[in-house]
Order: C-alpha cells, then sequence, then structure tokens
C-alpha cells in the first residue's frame, strides 16, 4: 500500500531501503547505544584512578591537619 502526500519532496527517500534512511537508521543506532552506555556507567558508579588518587589525598591531608590539631600526648 502506497501512501502519496501532496508534498513537495519524495519522501520514499527517508525509507529504510534507500541510502539516506539507512543513514538515519545507523546514526539512531549509535545514538542509543551511547545513552544505553551512559545510563551504565553512571548507574554502577566507577571512578577513576585520578578521582581515587585525589579522594586519598584529600584524607590524608585531612588526617595530618586532625593530627596537628590533636596531638597524641604520651
Amino acid at each position: 500500500m502506497k501512501i502519496v502526500l501532496n508534498t513537495g519532496i519524495n519522501l520514499e527517500i527517508f525509507s529504510p531501503t534507500q541510502p539516506l534512511g539507512i543513514l538515519i537508521l545507523f546514526i539512531g543506532l549509535i545514538f542509543s547505544s551511547m545513552i544505553f552506555y551512559i545510563i551504565y556507567a553512571v548507574s554502577t558508579n566507577k571512578e577513576s584512578r585520578d578521582d581515587k588518587k585525589i579522594r586519598s589525598q584529600k584524607e590524608i591531608n585531612q588526617k595530618e591537619k586532625i593530627d596537628k590539631l590533636f596531638p597524641k600526648k604520651k
């Protein structure tokens, strides 16, 4: 069944069998996979090595400051 619309352009160029339609489907597939990857990466809460180094350095600095404020008496 072919539906003919009164438009100035041929809508068949967007068909999944035409090169432009295949390109649109391919871009949509890439975009969808990127979105799913971002959702997966955020939900697993993985830290990068740099984030771990920065966090551990902050903890070390915090412990040093606490030790300076409250020195241990012998």
